[in-house]
């Protein structure tokens, strides 16, 4: 992958996308050891969200594991899993206050109905402002560009969180079956296709420059000028 560098519709720290993974197989340990590296040092505290799988019990695991890479590292679950739970203060709070959140994988169309627009989206924002680390994997990661893919109604495009303007984000990509990144590239504002595999990560710092982190390799599709 030749210099990527992204625009940004939000004001970040270090925004890393994960092409997926199992972490209790160390699949993403490389990824998870860089993330946390890149916390603030004064502030430990991973924030779970659970939105896109819906499991309570996603983040205890997953907070175990981080331990065993460094354990300082205390994980909060943060329970939005419905429309509701995008405003209550105690979540909001949690995300605001933690040094990186954490999104985990599962199902685009969970994430975004409940995510996009809301006030728990805006903590969300003004964390990664704030310097807090964001990270996301699997079909949260693909939800972060302008489109992602409706996993539940045909595979059409439906409208993502936009933090990267002009751009879609294809998870556990498979440079054989690019069907799907181009089927997103078609829609007209689309400028900039990211192919993401599992076992790596696109990590998006402040000034929308990039690097690949993990064992893969990275697809990025333009369109022509």
């Amino acid at each position: 992958m030749k210099e990527l560098k992204l625009p940004l519709a939000t004001e970040i720290n270090l925004l890393m996308l994960i092409g997926g993974g199992e972490f209790s197989f160390g699949e993403t340990r490389a990824i998870d050891e860089f993330l946390l590296s890149r916390m603030p040092h004064g502030n430990r505290t991973v924030a779970f969200l659970p939105t896109a799988s819906g499991s309570a019990e996603y983040a205890a695991h997953f907070g175990k594991y981080l331990k065993t890479i460094d354990p300082a590292v205390e994980t909060v679950n943060v329970p939005i899993y419905r429309g509701r739970d995008v405003r209550r203060q105690r979540n909001l709070d949690q995300i605001l206050s933690a040094g990186s959140t954490y999104i985990g994988g599962g199902v685009t169309n969970h994430l975004t109905s409940t995510l996009r627009e809301s006030p728990a989206e805006l903590a969300l924002r003004d964390a990664a402002a704030g310097g807090a680390v964001i990270a996301a994997i699997g079909a949260s990661a693909s939800s972060f560009g302008i489109w992602t893919r409706d996993m539940l109604r045909g595979g059409g495009p439906m409208p993502a969180l936009g933090w990267l303007p002009g751009v879609v984000v294809e998870t556990g990509f498979e440079s054989a079956n690019d069907a799907e990144l181009r089927r997103l590239m078609s829609i007209p504002e689309v400028t900039i296709g990211i192919g993401i595999p599992p076992r790596t990560a696109l990590a998006i710092h402040s000034d929308g420059s990039t690097e690949i982190i993990g064992d893969g390799t990275i697809a990025v599709v333009r369109k022509p000028a």
